[in-house]
């Protein structure tokens, strides 16, 4: 059995060139070869699934060569006056089942969305999330990740598998809301484990917002760091839940130079990971 192939992208909503935005990810999808993806800043139209971005993307992947059906969760953060949602969302080869969203404190509406995939190794419990993002809120996500290892624990079940969690936390390595997440640091007297998938199977520094080179992020003039994350609760006894590979990816930047465009303003993460 080939290890479980998990992939994190923020796709930046429909800002800038969408529609070239849109088949650099598509192409970038189908030829990673995932089991299962989180996407962050996912915009959803209830009842038109054919405009939803997460189905845009899963039908693509389909088309491409992937899985003949991909299953696609989605958990709002917020709605728009419209009644378009945005939030996280879920691509997976495997059966979703379970699905929930859960709402985490915040001022600027920051959900965590949960589903259990149906693997070949058992039940996997998977988590996508994107934290509050100003550089003076380190609080807020103290907040959320305390709330997120409670929501981890609460629809943890026996027969799970290392529970997965992704997503664009908008927080350095060394940061305390990551520290916290990967058992280095406790807050409110209470602690979690988590692998960081990329500091222990990556090389180099694992930049995924880089405005030095990713058009899109230039807008911002910010550093260059490394703030998208595949984590796992693991390794267990057995070996499962062990980072075997990780890199930066979805990096593709393309056109003239005065309208070059990238997947998206982040790049992603692909981890691989043992578990059977």
């Amino acid at each position: 059995m080939r290890p479980l192939r998990v992939l994190t992208i923020n796709i930046w909503n429909r800002q800038g060139p969408w529609e070239n935005r849109l088949r650099l990810l598509q192409k970038g999808i189908a030829e990673l070869d995932p089991d299962i993806v989180g996407l962050q800043e996912v915009i959803h139209r209830p009842n038109h699934p054919e405009a939803c971005q997460a189905s845009q993307l899963a039908d693509a992947w389909a088309r491409a060569g992937g899985p003949s059906e991909i299953h696609v969760g989605f958990g709002p953060a917020w709605s728009y006056e419209n009644g378009d949602q945005f939030g996280n969302a879920i691509l997976s080869r495997y059966p979703l089942s379970d699905g929930r969203t859960f709402d985490l404190p915040t001022r600027d509406a920051r959900a965590l969305v949960f589903a259990r995939a149906e693997t070949p190794a058992g039940p996997l419990p998977f988590f996508v999330t994107h934290l509050s993002w100003k550089f003076d809120e380190g609080n807020l996500r103290e907040e959320q990740v305390l709330a997120i290892a409670g929501h981890v624990k609460e629809v943890h079940e026996e027969d799970d598998l290392p529970a997965v969690l992704v997503g664009d936390f908008n927080a350095a390595p060394d940061a305390t809301e990551i520290r916290f997440l990967r058992g280095l640091h406790a807050l409110d007297r209470k602690s979690i484990f988590f692998s960081d998938c990329f500091e222990r199977a990556g090389q180099g520094p694992g930049f995924t917002f880089d405005p030095t080179k990713n058009p899109h992020a230039a807008l911002t003039y910010e550093a260059p760091r490394r703030i998208d994350y595949v984590m796992v609760a693991g390794p267990d006894g057995q070996g499962r839940g062990m980072p075997l590979t990780a890199k930066v990816v979805l990096t593709e930047v393309v056109g003239p130079d005065k309208d070059r465009y990238a997947p998206s303003d982040h790049y992603g993460v692909l981890a691989e990971i043992r578990m059977a």
